[in-house]
């Protein structure tokens, strides 16, 4: 008998693989937040009014957000590492003329370019992870590393803004992406091996493309817009109504087409759909969190970008233990009770974080919730991914990690809009009777951030329907055993 293959993550390419593609993933979640820091800066030297500053920051998550899907299906039938490099060039191109901006336009359009770059990259990335790391611990171990270089990069993104926009300068936040993108792609033709393009994608689905990718960017841009504009506004509800029809026809035509961009079937696969609700639910709150803790940081306890940045820092090693510890609870217990407890965690730390007074103490009010919170999304990242992988097949890689990616972009938007507008009401509310200043800011946020951890509370419910894996490889008649009703 022939021994038993040697891990890939076990071997010195197998561990540089791993590198390259969270190096891939680091880059995407940093610049989704390290521009933010820099946006007054931003603000000064190019002359941005305060309406047609927010797409700064809201042109690349609108973007990333709404090309994901088509990003991952087309790794799946054009290539993996085709469309990884495709998308690294065209955010390097993308960082280098934002760099370069002198007007507002010019910026605004190479961040929204940069992350169709980035919804390219992200999918392509992932997918190669559960491709490349096989089902069981081996995989495991790889969306660990994976998961907490995802968590590096949302605590990272902050702090290096900072520093950044306060050192050289803001054209430095987009200008250090070019060094990293050089080094991306020379390890991408070292390291990765070519794929031929499926067959299927001689009859790629142009209808389904452009339904799914309009109705994600204009659903997405309701979302941004709806707490300047009000929910109630009748060109908010028309958006939202219209995003709902054009998604309903892309699910129509789906379920018609012969060669479906999205197959439905892939939702036959077990828990893959509680695993992306999962994932949407508790990046609302996760995302809101950092947003509201960040403000009442720097307007109400008047701290630097730096040192609102570097409050994070502390966040990296709950991140890091969780997902270092979390692959090995999956083989003892799977990944079902670890997403559970960690959302049950988040949602106690941020209702702690949501008593944040007007004087506040990092080390009593801010410390205690965010590492109690780090160790729940840590655990939840990792365990949702998993998840959401386990079981899929290997064609269908791609168009998974989209999906996953997607409901994260997804989560991020609907957070902020909804508790955008909570916060925004509640400090207008007692703005309107004559409450200090600093006061009214203090209960807005925290009434945000309360809301977010009801929600959290809500993603462990979600998350009992999700799969449990515990690292066991699936056969396809398993994985496809029973219809997932989420």
């Amino acid at each position: 008998m022939g021994s038993e293959p040697e891990p890939f993550l076990s071997t010195r390419t197998g561990a540089l693989t791993l590198v390259l593609l969270c190096a891939v993933q680091f880059l995407d979640v940093v610049d989704s937040s390290i521009v933010n820091v820099a946006l007054p800066s931003i603000q000064r030297s190019l002359h941005f009014s305060q309406q047609n500053l927010q797409w700064v920051a809201s042109g690349y998550v609108l973007t990333y957000g709404g090309f994901l899907l088509l990003g991952g299906r087309a790794a799946d039938l054009l290539g993996r590492r085709r469309v990884l490099v495709a998308g690294v060039v065209l955010f390097a191109l993308c960082s280098l003329a934002g760099g370069l901006a002198t007007r507002e336009g010019t910026l605004i359009a190479a961040r929204i370019l940069q992350g169709i770059g980035a919804a390219l990259m992200a999918p392509a990335a992932l997918s190669l992870v559960t491709t490349l790391f096989k089902e069981g611990a081996d995989r495991h171990k790889a969306l660990g590393v994976w998961g907490a270089v995802s968590g590096l990069g949302a605590a990272a993104g902050v702090f290096l803004g900072g520093v950044l926009s306060q050192g050289p300068g803001w054209r430095w936040v987009l200008f250090v992406n070019l060094p990293v993108c050089a080094a991306i792609l020379v390890a991408a033709f070292r390291l990765l091996s070519g794929e031929r393009p499926s067959r299927a994608g001689r009859g790629f689905d142009v209808p389904g493309a452009v339904l799914v990718t309009g109705g994600v960017l204009l659903l997405v841009y309701a979302l941004i817009e709806a707490p300047d504009r009000g929910w109630g506004a009748p060109r908010t509800l028309g958006e939202l109504a219209t995003a709902g029809i054009v998604l309903a026809a892309f699910v129509a035509n789906e379920a018609r087409s012969r060669q479906a961009l999205m197959p439905l079937s892939i939702f036959k696969v077990r828990g893959l759909a509680a695993a992306d609700a999962t994932q949407l639910i508790a990046f609302a709150g996760f995302y809101s969190m950092f947003f509201f803790l960040t403000l009442y940081m720097q307007n109400v306890l008047r701290w630097s970008p730096i040192e609102a940045g570097a409050a994070y820092l502390p966040v990296t090693a709950g991140l890091a233990f969780a997902a270092t510890i979390a692959p090995r609870l999956f083989a003892r217990v799977g990944t079902r009770p670890v997403i559970v407890a960690g959302a049950l965690l988040s949602a106690g730390a941020v209702l702690y974080l949501s008593r944040i007074p007007v004087h506040g103490s990092y080390a009593a009010d801010l410390l205690p919730g965010l590492l109690v919170m780090s160790l729940g999304l840590g655990a939840i990242f990792v365990g949702v991914t998993v998840a959401a992988n386990a079981g899929v097949p290997e064609a269908q890689a791609g168009l998974a990690a989209g999906l996953l990616n997607t409901s994260l972009q997804l989560g991020i938007a609907v957070g902020l809009a909804v508790f955008s507008a909570l916060a925004t009401a509640r400090t207008t509310h007692l703005a309107a009777e004559h409450v200090a200043r600093a006061q009214a800011l203090t209960s807005g946020y925290a009434h945000a951030l309360a809301a977010a951890g009801v929600v959290l509370a809500a993603a462990a419910l979600i998350a009992l329907r999700t799969f449990n894996s515990r690292g066991e490889p699936r056969s396809a008649a398993d994985a496809r055993a029973v219809p997932d009703p989420a």
